[in-house]
């Protein structure tokens, strides 16, 4: 993978993980499999790539995480995440910011 594509995939996870909890509560290797399925592997993370997002829209106040009693097969409770009302707000923002962006960068490739 080239470093352009990167760098895209890595500016744009913070609104497809927001998004993906706007949906559902889940965990992080939740996370994983949901993007990996959901755009056909095209984002297939590692845990090391998803927890910094994770704790930075944490720390960020966009999501939350709280701890969830798993029925008797696990002893450890899993780390679950919610979107906060603050993090509603601002992946609507940033919704609106890429599509936005996308529009006039299509437009400008064009030509």
């Amino acid at each position: 993978m080239d470093n352009l594509q990167k760098q895209f995939k890595k500016g744009i996870l913070d609104i497809i993980v927001l998004n993906l909890l706007s949906q559902n509560d889940a965990y992080g290797y939740e996370i994983i499999s949901q993007l990996d399925t959901l755009s056909s592997g095209y984002y297939l993370l590692k845990e090391g790539s998803l927890y910094p997002v994770l704790y930075r829209l944490e720390d960020k106040f966009f999501i939350e995480s709280y701890r969830k009693e798993e029925p008797a097969e696990r002893a450890v409770p899993r780390k679950y995440y919610r979107i906060t009302a603050q993090g509603l707000h601002h992946l609507d923002e940033m919704k609106e910011e890429w599509h936005q962006f996308s529009n006039i960068t299509n437009q400008l490739l064009k030509g």
